[in-house]
């Protein structure tokens, strides 16, 4: 389910942003332009909403923005909203899959569905990654 996070992109006496999200302490990035700074701010929650979700952490809801209370020594340039996907509801599912492929899954975890959940979440993650293209090798003459 896709949902939207507040990031506050903040500046200091430095060159450059931060960004932190209210909602997820910790989870933060940086960029010399706030685009830069934002678009690591949405990759650095993907990430930390991944690892919550590994962990068996909830995800908390969304702060509304006009709740959003900050520091006197936080120097807040803009706020902006961040969409993330977040698990939706358990759902049950039907399934065909090879006997012994179940008998395998059954022998090496006591959840079956906890074990394909997670082999389909490696998988995706394994088939999202960004293929870096090979650099041509030019011989030395």
């Amino acid at each position: 389910m896709k949902r939207f996070f507040p990031a506050v992109v903040e500046t200091d006496d430095e060159p450059g942003y931060s960004v932190f999200f209210p909602d997820f302490p910790g989870c933060t990035s940086a960029g010399e332009t706030i685009e830069e700074a934002v678009q690591g701010a949405k990759e650095a929650l993907a990430g930390h909403i991944e690892l919550m979700v590994e962990d068996g952490d909830a995800i908390p809801a969304p702060s509304n923005l006009d709740d959003l209370v900050f520091d006197e020594d936080i120097s807040v340039e803009l706020v902006v909203l961040v969409d993330a996907t977040t698990p939706g509801k358990k759902q049950r599912y039907n399934v065909t899959l090879d006997s012994s492929l179940v008998e395998a899954i059954d022998h090496v975890s006591p959840n079956r569905s906890a074990f394909l959940e997670q082999a389909a979440r490696e998988k995706l993650r394994h088939d999202r990654a960004p293929v870096r293209p090979e650099r041509p090798v030019h011989p030395i003459l």
